[in-house]
């Protein structure tokens, strides 16, 4: 049977707790303290307006938001430390997000689901395969699963903690994951090898954009009607691809076969794929050439010349579909030395021309123009 508390009862009790005991509990211990104790309610808090936003709303407000929130918990529920997405999520929902719990007790665990935890303010205690590190205000990870890790906060440091399926995941944000940027093959090659550890790492300098992308989604997860998870899902889709196009030069991530600099690699192919080449990349990142087609090949899923060819040829496609530049400009933007090369390379891939694709997929049209002027222009 479910009872319930809000999100306020339950932390002030957490952290009357510790500070009464010394010691700390972990969630579902201090779930099932507040039913022996007789502190939980078998009918929920009255629910919030289905209509309100709160991407506009500071912390402070916004934290009291959540502190009237309604908290479902299932007493005498054993502690474990591999947890699975039935014992999280709602029957009906794909994301789900809380703000982490304070002053709980350290218990290393993995799960087979995607979890993304933000720092909103303050900072917490990261311990990822036994190793710890500190993460501040602005810092976002994104722990794949299968990761041993856990999330420790010692005052009142705000974190939000967004949980996905591994099967929306894999289903819903992977197409976003499947652009030109470099750094896109690299965050599904990594995310999704399950045989290893592993977790991305960005710092957003506290972006007000993002936290106004975060309170949104949290909102629409506990509002429970027909439209919200779909809008949740969407609201997370605006969150990675802030982090692709505004922060992806500030990735970090778990390293479990190459050298913690291989980012900077990465990095520098993407900015310089137009004139780069093996040899110039391995003197500079002092790799040797075999070593760095390894690394590339496992970490991408590409080997050098390929990568290089999506990146030009995804390059390519964007200014032929969103700009009126003539072919031999765009094959010398992107790095070949003549637009007959640029045409053979596109025409081997995508079995046309560049000119016949700009004819299929031009985005480019006649700016608009007011009914009222053009009529006053046909005069």
């Amino acid at each position: 049977m479910a009872y319930y508390i809000t999100y306020g009862e339950f932390q002030q009790h957490m952290k009357d707790y510790f500070f009464r005991t010394g010691s700390r509990m972990q969630f579902p211990e201090m779930a099932d303290y507040l039913y022996r104790k007789g502190l939980l309610s078998e009918t929920p808090p009255d629910p919030m307006l289905t209509s309100e936003m709160f991407g506009d709303m500071d912390d402070d407000a916004f934290n009291k938001i959540i502190d009237q929130l309604p908290l479902e918990l299932n007493p005498q529920i054993s502690i474990t430390p591999k947890v699975k997405e039935t014992d999280i999520f709602p029957n009906s929902g794909d994301v789900f997000i809380i703000r982490h719990p304070r002053y709980t007790r350290p218990t290393p665990h993995i799960h087979n689901y995607f979890e993304i935890n933000y720092v909103a303010s303050g900072s917490c205690t990261f311990v990822f395969e036994k190793s710890k590190r500190i993460m501040q205000e602005g810092e976002l990870c994104i722990i794949a699963p299968s990761s041993e890790h856990d999330l420790v906060i010692d005052d009142d440091s705000t974190v939000f903690c967004i949980m996905l399926r591994k099967s929306t995941f894999d289903t819903t944000f992977f197409s976003l994951l499947s652009r030109k940027d470099l750094l896109s093959y690299f965050f599904r090659t990594i995310l999704q090898d399950d045989s290893h550890a592993n977790y991305l790492l960005f710092f957003s300098e506290n972006n007000k954009w993002l936290k106004q992308i975060i309170h949104n989604a949290m909102g629409e997860s506990y509002k429970n009607d027909s439209y919200s998870n779909a809008c949740c899902i969407s609201w997370i889709n605006l969150l990675f691809s802030n982090l692709l196009r505004n922060y992806s030069k500030t990735l970090q991530f778990y390293d479990y076969q190459m050298g913690s600099d291989f980012s900077l690699v990465l990095q520098y192919i993407q900015h310089n794929y137009q004139t780069l080449t093996l040899a110039s990349l391995a003197e500079l990142f002092h790799y040797s050439e075999p070593h760095l087609c390894t690394l590339i090949k496992q970490n991408t899923g590409h080997n050098f010349t390929g990568l290089i060819k999506r990146l030009r040829l995804a390059e390519a496609i964007d200014y032929l579909t969103n700009t009126n530049l003539k072919i031999g400009e765009i094959a010398e933007k992107v790095g070949y030395n003549s637009a007959d090369h640029f045409s053979r390379v596109f025409r081997s891939t995508y079995k046309m021309s560049p000119q016949e694709y700009r004819k299929q997929n031009s985005h480019t049209e006649e700016a608009f123009v007011p009914f009222e002027i053009r009529k006053e222009k046909d005069k």
